[in-house]
């Protein structure tokens, strides 16, 4: 049995994911400092799975208490790197809080892949490396142009930084560029669960819906779209994560084309703000709340992706649409609301 580090392994798209590899018989163990996360997940992963997941407690910036762990588990065959901040405004308003976190994060844990020859390491990116996209669906091929934030600028930075490492040092890297994740986990056990104000559109209508927010703020909508509001590619958590498996199945089996290959997952459709509110309040039957209002900093106008290689390489197949991802987050934030007594007593962040 392989032992896979998952960094991150208590947040969103890392807890779906620790939960696929278990699935698919891996042993997993997780770095994530909990100062964007909860342990509230952990419960979930290990209700799915039956195991519990060991998190080690620990800030990527420090190199000495990430060393610490590689030493405790020498045996470690896989990283997939997901610690890192990931809010496109928030990059805007704290671009140094981005670039020291972001970056030095993956400096630390590659220096720990190089004194203990990891073989394999599979990178969260994201579809913002592309900016604002000449021509859309993008391919793997297509433009990296100016980020239009900070955090898409440490996504650039990042698939550089462990590209150029992946030439010289025998670890064979895959960047996965990935669009909007949303939804949850079809058991309701583990979802999307930010801290503070949402910043991703999803939680921000189901939080809205449920009465946790007022009222949501739908960023623009004179954009040269065809409702005026952006464009993106919404695709179910779950669906992610098993990428993520299959990537690392791709390493270990050698069937990797380069040191540092670059796959797209979205599910090829884009779909305007306005339209996932409207497919939220037909599954849901609730009324949303929301205004328009002005356009936010860093917000590319539209995106979406070519997956096709990602379907021929990877094997990868799409299983959910976008009700599916509206009707589980749904189902997730009533049952985060039903919970939330005892969540603010595991977790005193909360109150």
């Amino acid at each position: 049995m392989q032992k896979i580090l998952v960094t991150g392994g208590c947040g969103y798209i890392g807890s779906h994911t620790v939960v696929d590899l278990i699935a698919n018989g891996y042993e997993v163990i997780s770095i994530d400092d909990n100062s964007r996360s909860t342990t509230y997940l952990l419960d979930g992963i290990e209700k799915i799975t039956g195991k519990k997941l060991k998190n080690y407690k620990v800030d990527l910036k420090n190199f000495d208490d990430t060393l610490a762990v590689f030493q405790e588990n020498e045996d470690i065959t896989g990283i997939i790197h997901f610690a890192a901040y990931k809010a496109v405004g928030e990059s805007v308003a704290e671009p140094l809080m981005y670039y020291e976190n972001n970056l030095f994060s993956l400096i630390n844990l590659l220096k720990c892949v190089k004194e203990f020859n990891i073989p394999s390491f599979v990178f969260s990116s994201s579809c913002t490396v592309y900016g604002n996209p000449d021509a859309i669906p993008v391919t793997e091929q297509s433009p990296i142009k100016k980020a239009e934030s900070p955090y898409g600028a440490t996504k650039q930075m990042g698939e550089q930084i462990l590209c150029d490492f992946a030439q010289v040092a025998g670890t064979k890297a895959i960047l996965l560029r990935y669009f909007n994740p949303v939804g949850a986990h079809p058991s309701i056990k583990i979802g999307e669960l930010p801290l503070g104000k949402p910043q991703n559109l999803v939680p921000a209508i189901t939080q809205t819906a449920i009465g946790k927010l007022p009222q949501m703020t739908v960023y623009g909508a004179d954009y040269p779209t065809r409702d005026g509001s952006c464009v993106r590619d919404y695709i179910h958590v779950s669906d992610i994560a098993h990428a993520h498996t299959l990537a690392l199945e791709y390493l270990e089996n050698n069937r990797n084309k380069s040191n540092c290959d670059v796959f797209n997952l979205g599910t090829g459709n884009g779909v305007t703000v306005l339209e996932a509110i409207h497919a939220f309040e037909e599954v849901s039957g609730v009324q949303l709340n929301y205004k328009i209002g002005p356009r936010r900093p860093g917000d590319v106008v539209a995106i979406y992706a070519n997956n096709q290689l990602a379907v021929d390489e990877l094997g990868w197949q799409i299983q959910y649409n976008l009700k599916d991802m509206m009707r589980t987050a749904w189902e997730w934030e009533q049952k985060v609301k039903q919970d939330e007594e005892l969540m603010k007593k595991q977790n005193p962040v909360l109150n």
